[in-house]
């Protein structure tokens, strides 16, 4: 097995879809409902959202999302991961430390200032991951606010 890892581009539809299918097996997402196709073109056409996928025989076997955020801050703008997952039986193999590897050397390469993640408090196996790819644990609290809109 050698993993490819692939950025995705407004051509790669059926890719993005099948790595948002590993999300849903890798995450249990019980009743999940994929959103519309043309949704899912137009977010992939954006500059401001990344989807970087890991192949094996030509088949997504993981991959992560992010979204570029500019800032008042600064003028180089700081990119956050949304997600990040590996298929079961392809984790532990450094297919996610690729992963990692390629949107940090991606984000250097356009000057971003920043990549950050989030992880849950109580996955020790992501808090783990994060940290052996060099990344800086920093506590926070997250407040989300659901939007009851349907």
């Amino acid at each position: 097995m050698s993993p490819l890892i692939s950025k995705l581009n407004s051509q790669d539809l059926n890719q993005f879809i099948a790595l948002i299918r590993v999300f849903e097996d890798v995450f249990e997402m019980e009743n999940f409902r994929i959103p519309d196709e043309n949704h899912l073109q137009n977010l992939l056409s954006t500059d401001n959202f990344h989807v970087f996928v890991s192949l094996v025989d030509n088949q997504v076997v993981g991959g992560l999302t992010a979204y570029t955020l500019e800032q008042y801050y600064s003028e180089r703008p700081l990119v956050y991961i949304y997600d990040l997952a590996v298929q079961t039986r392809y984790q532990r193999q450094g297919i996610g430390k690729m992963l990692m590897a390629a949107i940090n050397q991606y984000c250097r390469e356009a000057g971003m200032e920043e990549v950050f993640v989030q992880a849950d408090e109580v996955d020790d196996h992501a808090i783990e991951f994060y940290r052996s790819t060099g990344g800086i644990a920093e506590k926070v609290v997250h407040f989300y606010y659901p939007l009851n809109t349907r």
